[in-house]
C-alpha cells in the first residue's frame, strides 16, 4: 500500500472535494466549515483542461464549529458508560 507523502498531522482530516461546478464544491467546503474547525481551502483546476475544481481542507474533527461544538462536547463518552442497572 502506497502512503502519500502529504498526510495531514495526526488530529488533523484532509477533505478533497471534486466537481465540474465549482460553486457546488464552495457549497459543500462551506457546509464542513460550518460543522469543523478547520483552515483555509485551497482550490486548483480538476481537469488539465482547467474545467472543473479541485478544493483541499484541513480540519480538526474534535473541534467542532457553530451549531456542531456544543453537541460534540456533550457527545463524548464518559470514562464509565454503563447506566445504572446495566452490566459491563
Amino acid at each position: 500500500m502506497d502512503v502519500p507523502d502529504d498526510l495531514p498531522a495526526e488530529d488533523r482530516v484532509e477533505v478533497r472535494i471534486v466537481s465540474l461546478d465549482a460553486e457546488a464544491a464552495r457549497h459543500v467546503a462551506d457546509a464542513l466549515r460550518l460543522l469543523f474547525a478547520g483552515g483555509e481551502q485551497r482550490s486548483y483546476p480538476a481537469l488539465p483542461s482547467g474545467r472543473g475544481t479541485r478544493l483541499h481542507l484541513t480540519l480538526d474533527p474534535a473541534q467542532g464549529a457553530g451549531p456542531l461544538r456544543p453537541w460534540l462536547e456533550a457527545s463524548r463518552p464518559p470514562i464509565d458508560r454503563t447506566h445504572p442497572g446495566e452490566t459491563a
